[in-house]
């Protein structure tokens, strides 16, 4: 649980979720802030979610390998 890259990785998961949820919220509300911010969330979204991926991979593949 003390290990930096696991802390690493579930602050960029949870970043994943609070932009994923201001999404959501955006598009629910409709209006000129999801006209505006929609689509840049839902890519920000993906990026975020994609280094989430990569550290999780990584903390696995370390641990596998004898790691901390």
């Amino acid at each position: 649980m003390g290990d930096p890259l696991f802390i690493l990785a579930l602050v960029a998961a949870l970043a994943v979720v609070v932009v994923l949820m201001i999404g959501i919220g955006g598009f629910a509300k409709g209006g000129e802030f999801n006209r505006k911010y929609g689509n840049k969330l839902m890519r920000l979204r993906i990026a975020a979610q994609a280094v989430a991926v990569l550290l999780i991979l990584l903390f696995v593949w370390l641990r596998g390998q004898g790691g901390q």
